[in-house]
Order: C-alpha cells, then sequence, then structure tokens
C-alpha cells in the first residue's frame, strides 16, 4: 500500500499534499478532519513534493500522504483505507446492507460524478476563470518561467479533458438536470438526518464530498446553484469539515448510524438518479476493457492507470435517451471491486436481499458488471493481476 521516505520532519503530523481546489483531496480532508488526525496541508507547489515524494508515490498526483513514520500513500481511497486498516473502520457501518451501500456511495461520488463537477468548474467561465486561476496560480513557486502562461495551459488542458468525460453541448442539459434532480434528492434526505446514515459520516459521505466540496460547493457558480436550490446538502457540505457533528437543527441528534440495518428511501430516490448515467457508462466500460484485455493482454504487474486526459478508448452509452460520449477509466472498476468483495462475502439469503434493493432504484447491474482480470494496488500504482 504505502512506501517509505525519511524526510518527514513534522513531528506527529502527517503531511497532505494537496490543493484546495482539488476534487480528490476533498475527500481526504474532510476524513482528516472528522476523525481528528493531526495533518499539515502542504501545496504541491512545495519543493518537497517532486524532489522527495513522488518518487515514492509513483505518479505527481493529489493527494499524497506522509504519515509520521515516513510511508507515502498516494490516492484518496487508499489513504483513508490505511487509517480505516488501523481504527477497525470507523467510517463502515456494521450492518451488511448498509456497508456495501455506503461503498457504493463512495464509488459513486468519487467517480460517478465527475461530469457534473467537470462541467460546472469549466463550462461557466465568466463565473469561475478568476477564482480558478488564482488557484491554480498558487499552486506554483512564485519564480516559475512564464508562470502565469503555464496557468492558463493548465486550465485549457482540463477544460479539454470535461468533453472528454462527455459533457458537450449535445449532452449538458442532461447533464445539468440529472444534477440538479440529485441536489433535489440530497436536499430532501438532509430533512431527516445530517448524514446518509444518520449522525455520523459513513465511507459514502466521504465519495460524495469529494465532487461535492471541491467542486460544486466551493466554484462560484455551482456554489451558488446549491445555496439556492439544497441549502440542507450546503449545510451537510460545510458539516463535513468540521470536526465536530455540526447538526445543531437536528435537535440532539445521536451521533450513530441508523438502526436495524435501514436503507432509508430517501436514499433509494437518490441512487436511482445517480443510476440513470452510472450504470450504463459502467456496463460500456466493462464491455470495452474486457475486449481490450483480450486483445492487448497486458503483462501481471504492468500499469492499469493512464495519465489525465488519455485513455485506452472511447465508449458509447445513453442516458435519458441522449448519447453520451466518454473516455474509459479504468480505477472505476478498481474501485468497484471493494463493492464485489463485500457482496461475495454474503451468504445466498443477503445477496437476495441486496439484489432486490438495487433492483428497485435501477443499481443491481452493479454488483455483475466486472471486469476478466482484477486490478492490484503495488507500490502506489494500480496494476493488471493474472
Amino acid at each position: 500500500m504505502a512506501t517509505k521516505y525519511s524526510n518527514n520532519e513534522d513531528g506527529g503530523n502527517h503531511l497532505l499534499y494537496a490543493a484546495p481546489h482539488s476534487l480528490y483531496v476533498g475527500r481526504v480532508r474532510s476524513y482528516l478532519i472528522k476523525h481528528n488526525i493531526k495533518f499539515e496541508e502542504r501545496s504541491i507547489g512545495h519543493d518537497s513534493f517532486r524532489t522527495e515524494v513522488v518518487p515514492f508515490g509513483k505518479l505527481p498526483t493529489i493527494p499524497t500522504l506522509v504519515t509520521p513514520t515516513g510511508e507515502v500513500i498516494r490516492d484518496g481511497a487508499a489513504i483513508i483505507e490505511y487509517f480505516e486498516a488501523a481504527s477497525n473502520y470507523r467510517s463502515y457501518p456494521k450492518g451488511p446492507m448498509q456497508r456495501l451501500i455506503s461503498v457504493l456511495f463512495d464509488i459513486l461520488g468519487a467517480e460517478g460524478m465527475r461530469r457534473p463537477a467537470m462541467h460546472y468548474r469549466w463550462n461557466f467561465p465568466e463565473d469561475n476563470d478568476d477564482f480558478l486561476r488564482y488557484h491554480f496560480n498558487s499552486l506554483m513557486t512564485p519564480d516559475t518561467p512564464d508562470r502565469m502562461k503555464k496557468v492558463e495551459s493548465v486550465m485549457e488542458k482540463l477544460r479539454a479533458v470535461t468533453e472528454l468525460r462527455g459533457v458537450s453541448k449535445d449532452t449538458k442539459e442532461v447533464v445539468e438536470t440529472l444534477y440538479l434532480e440529485l441536489l433535489d434528492a440530497l436536499n430532501n434526505h438532509f430533512k431527516f438526518a445530517p448524514y446518509l446514515f444518520g449522525g455520523r459520516p459513513c465511507i459514502g459521505d466521504f465519495g460524495l464530498i469529494a465532487p461535492l466540496y471541491g467542486h460544486l460547493g466551493r466554484d462560484p457558480y455551482p456554489a451558488q446553484v446549491m445555496k439556492k436550490r439544497a441549502p440542507r446538502v450546503y449545510r451537510w457540505v460545510e458539516r463535513m469539515n468540521r470536526a465536530d457533528q455540526d447538526a445543531p437543527e437536528y435537535s440532539d441528534f445521536r451521533t450513530g448510524f441508523f438502526d436495524d440495518d435501514e436503507i432509508p428511501d430517501t436514499l433509494l430516490t437518490v441512487l436511482r438518479i445517480l443510476s440513470q448515467d452510472f450504470i450504463p457508462e459502467t456496463r460500456e466500460s466493462a464491455k470495452f476493457l474486457n475486449n481490450w484485455l483480450s486483445e492487448t493482454q497486458p503483462k501481471k504487474g504492468s500499469p492499469a492507470i493512464f495519465s489525465l486526459g488519455l485513455s485506452p478508448g472511447t465508449i458509447d452509452f445513453q442516458a435519458r435517451g441522449i448519447t453520451i460520449t466518454a473516455i474509459v477509466v479504468p480505477y472505476r472498476h478498481f474501485q468497484l471491486q471493494r463493492l464485489h468483495r463485500i457482496y461475495d462475502d454474503f451468504d445466498a439469503t443477503q445477496q437476495k436481499k441486496v439484489a432486490k434493493l438495487l433492483a428497485s432504484c435501477g443499481m443491481e447491474d452493479v454488483l455483475e458488471i466486472r471486469l476478466e482480470r482484477l486490478i492490484d494496488r503495488y507500490e502506489n500504482l494500480e496494476v493488471w493481476s493474472d
């Protein structure tokens, strides 16, 4: 999971290499705050990142964590699993149904909501670009040659990635419609509880906070949309970045998960909306990758991760009758393996119960959509297994 370097001079603190506006960092930062884990956040522009940390993290991506003992962990999901393994899974509900659905929300947030996150960041330049220009500029040292030219280049590259993820003039209406319906459904859920499964955040809350804070809750245009349309969602975003429960409006709501492994109907509504593009995209992605694996037969241990904007290919799928073309991202399937492991460990009765639940909200296929080869993680890289 992690490799070591011996130059963490910050005493007992963890070092989180990050950026304030990063989607994936929002997930880990919230986790560290909520679990009262001491950390110092450092910019990826810090001298130590590329020279000392990246050689152990393998890729210059964020978030990357350096522990007080010098372990380097790259990738938000891996960082959270590192802490969860050491703390008896504090963020996973004990009930089997809640546990599986919370992991599903984690994946849907961090991987299934990239389209609205990218769209609302990059396709409203009059509202957002000055804000983003400031943030990208702050990641570079003052003596960086052609600093502003590089900032503009990075921003234009990410704007192009937005279209690669499936947002175009022909698809933006369905992307916005699904997102606004999602806001409405989440806003309704948060009438009754401060977090997804009750009085404390689960692993699914941390997945959802990635897009709903990093892009959609901070950038000027989508933040205003959220505040006006879904104030309870915006309060949840604030709550997820506070160390305490921060739920005074819920009249002394207790701090545990819902009793009796309950999955509220309000969350099934949320899943029903998210399923409408996540399932068809995931199905086509798996079909493409299984064909690609059969044809290319990558060696065991070879990288299963692609640089930003690169991909083994593109797929077409439909959401509400609209065709969306998007790049294939194997990492989505790597994360889905977590859900499959939980499901495969269920007995037959539990499997039947969860399949029925997921069928009620259009998510049943997520249990069976699988790659023919697993993806492992070795020394901070996702690699192909046997």
